[in-house]
């Protein structure tokens, strides 16, 4: 038996078309229906593509569930949103109530009555096929308890395997391939940051797909913090892509007329294979306002030089064949301040160390910037180590549950941003130690998960990264030349969400050349090369032990 799609109510519906891109939504039966993704197509859409049968065991009518993916209107898979009010509203069956579309945009607002909430949606599709999405919901009954609000989108048949990455510390982006079966494929991330084993983004694509040629469609979060990725099949073959923030419970507690704002998405599309979708993001990113527009400074860090052994002379030679090679920027890594005379104290303590740098920082700085070369510093200022002045003085300020401590990483605990007393000290520090050396560039790092990440007892992972989001912007609002390099043990903090905030990544702590052609050829596949940090790694790399000709090392270089 076949029976045709319900119509669209007249006027309803929205064809995004750019950069080479159709979008189509259509609103059927209230509910806002994605009906096509792909290439741009001339004339009209065949009804013909959305038929479907009806068995002797299913519904007795056609249903189209539509975004929201609804128990309420047939849909027996994953939903969109997931949430209640001790127990009650825990079914929602949105209707669309206000829509409004142009060429290149569309802005929705869903409701429901019954269950007393709405949802904003507006998408654009850019010049270069992508299309940004956002959401918001907001609440209009008593107290609702939000446990998850994802993005989905339809996939096209034609995608029949799945691309995502895979990794772990010095061994970031690897990727892997698989066959989209029935079910549901999820990747998703709780350390309260994206982690080495972040994917940066899901990709489906046909079985043909290559570097150069095949379709391909991809999701690329923007957000710091816990994150999930999946494709699900269903029984009929058809397939969608979702991603969204994974919220711990209680994190999203909406009182009457109180909202949550999702992280924005980007969905891509490209009929020119991996290549192609890359180049789309790159040119998006590239057009931003903030993008740097000049060279990428060729930048010489000195952890690697000298670790924790911080000796003004041996620096200066250090600098002085620097500067006779052209380097433009020099970053002072981890020891300057406190007893951080090795990674197990003074984290935290974010004054210069009198024992290492008894006349402060002024003179090996001015020594820099004497020599044509810009000043950079390394911070870790999420971070803490329990043999610390600053520990000391206020145990209280680290994510916890209770009083119960949890256990240490790289023998570092976690300040919670989301207490006022911390995060000013934190600023302030950091802004002090800007201001008085006129520092123009700094490296900050990351270097453990969260766990037990609670602020008043509650769960506090999402706080925790809008207070990162805040401190970056704030210290750029009071530096406005500064540029911020984003490092998290090498590239555990590389995302979508961050990126209007720094300027660099670290791509990875591996410097051995090999290696890292495979790493930043993956990070570059939603993450422009300029924007990849990388180093000409030592002979014998420290990290393999592999020795490797200069001139593999300098080109490997020279492509972040």
């Amino acid at each position: 038996m076949s029976s045709p799609i319900p119509s669209s109510k007249p006027g309803q519906s929205a064809h995004l078309s750019n950069g080479g891109v159709d979008f189509l939504l259509e609103v059927i039966d209230g509910a806002p229906v994605i009906r096509y993704w792909a290439a741009s197509f001339k004339g009209e859409l065949s009804q013909n593509l959305f038929d479907r049968s009806i068995a002797n065991s299913d519904f007795d009518e056609i249903t189209s569930p539509g975004i929201m993916r609804e128990h309420s209107r047939g849909h027996l898979g994953y939903p969109t949103i997931k949430g209640h009010r001790a127990g009650l509203d825990w079914s929602t069956k949105f209707s669309v109530k206000e829509f409004k579309s142009d060429k290149n945009s569309f802005q929705i607002q869903l409701e429901d009555s019954d269950a007393k909430l709405t949802l904003d949606i507006s998408a654009t599709l850019d010049q270069f096929g992508v299309l940004k999405v956002s959401q918001e919901l907001t609440n209009l009954g008593d107290t609702y308890f939000l446990d998850e609000l994802n993005y989905w989108m339809p996939l096209s048949d034609c995608a029949t395997q799945s691309l995502d990455f895979v990794g772990r510390w010095s061994n970031e982006r690897n990727p892997q391939r698989r066959d989209i079966a029935i079910g549901r494929y999820v990747r998703d991330s709780h350390e309260g940051r994206p982690g080495h084993n972040y994917t940066i983004g899901m990709i489906a694509l046909e079985k043909e797909t290559n570097f150069a040629s095949g379709q391909s469609w991809a999701l690329s979060l923007a957000w710091s913090g816990d994150s999930q990725y999946c494709i699900e099949k269903n029984y009929e073959g058809s397939a969608s892509i979702s991603a969204g923030e994974v919220l711990l419970p209680g994190e999203v507690i909406l009182a009457t007329g109180e909202s949550y704002r999702a992280p924005d998405l980007y969905a891509l599309y490209s009929n020119s294979g991996l290549d192609g979708l890359a180049s789309n993001m790159h040119k998006h990113l590239r057009a931003r306002s903030l993008h740097p527009k000049s060279a990428r400074p060729m930048t010489l860090n000195l952890w690697e030089a000298i670790y924790f052994d911080h000796n003004e002379e041996k620096l200066k030679k250090i600098v002085d064949a620097a500067a006779e090679s052209g380097f433009e920027r020099v970053v002072l890594d981890d020891g300057w301040f406190g007893s951080r005379r090795s990674d197990l104290s003074g984290l935290g303590d974010w004054q210069v160390s009198k024992e290492v740098w008894p006349s402060g920082l002024g003179s090996i700085a001015n020594y820099i910037r004497d020599k044509g070369m810009e000043f950079g510093l390394w911070f870790e200022g999420e971070m803490v180590n329990p043999d610390s002045e600053l520990y000391r003085a206020h145990p209280d300020w680290i994510l916890k549950v209770n009083n119960r401590i949890g256990p240490t990483w790289r023998h570092q605990l976690v300040l919670n941003l989301d207490n006022q007393d911390a995060y000013n000290y934190v600023l302030d520090s950091v802004d002090k130690i800007l201001s008085q050396y006129q520092i123009t560039y700094i490296k900050w790092d990351h270097n453990r998960v969260l766990v037990d990440a609670g602020s008043n007892n509650r769960a506090a992972v999402r706080k925790q990264t809008q207070g990162l989001y805040r401190l970056f912007a704030e210290l750029k609002k009071r530096h406005k030349s500064l540029e911020i390099e984003s490092c998290a043990s090498g590239g555990a903090r590389i995302d979508l969400g961050i990126i209007d905030l720094v300027d660099r990544f670290w791509t990875s702590d591996n410097n051995d050349a090999l290696e890292r052609a495979r790493i930043q050829r993956w990070s570059a596949q939603f993450i422009p090369p300029e924007l990849l940090g990388t180093h000409i790694g030592a002979d014998p790399g420290h990290q393999t032990g592999r020795s490797l000709s200069f001139s593999f090392r300098a080109l490997t270089a020279l492509f972040g």
